[in-house]
């Protein structure tokens, strides 16, 4: 047992440095599928199974894999042939980062909102010390329901 371990331990080792000495970065067809989308479904790679144009990217895409392309270089030539559309998410630059930045300030405008409801709840709630609340013949109704149950 310990040698099968030992052997497994040794094979994943040699297998990893050599991929790492070749200098050929491990990317993959489904690692890319949810990161680029078919152009024509408007889906991920991942979900559009049947689309010709999906079959076809997907069919570039593991050219690309075997020719020892880094992930940046795939999107690159995806965006050269079919457009930024290709894209799942939207370059971090120009009018684009508002993608990112909407939901951001969205977000803290709502718990800037909440803050202040929260406080002004508390405000709303809270009484001085010996201040009493309601008119004074309220007072003396709840005086008398009281000797009452007494």
């Amino acid at each position: 047992m310990i040698r099968l371990l030992a052997l497994t331990l040794a094979l994943t080792l040699l297998w990893s440095s050599a991929s790492w000495a070749a200098g050929c970065p491990r990317t993959t067809v489904a690692d890319l599928e949810d990161e680029v989308m078919c152009p024509v479904c408007g889906t991920s790679l991942g979900l559009a199974r049947e689309a010709p144009l999906a079959q076809r990217e997907r069919a570039l895409i593991e050219r690309l894999v075997q020719r020892c392309r880094t992930k940046e270089q795939i999107k690159a030539a995806l965006v050269g042939e079919f457009g930024p559309t290709v894209l799942a998410l939207p370059p971090h630059r120009g009018f684009d980062v508002t993608a990112y930045l909407v939901p951001v300030a969205g977000g803290l405008v709502a718990l800037l909102g909440a803050g202040a409801l929260l406080l002004r709840w508390r405000r709303r709630g809270a009484t001085p010390p010996g201040a009493t609340t309601g008119s004074a013949a309220e007072h003396l109704l709840l005086e008398a329901d009281l000797d009452r149950l007494r």
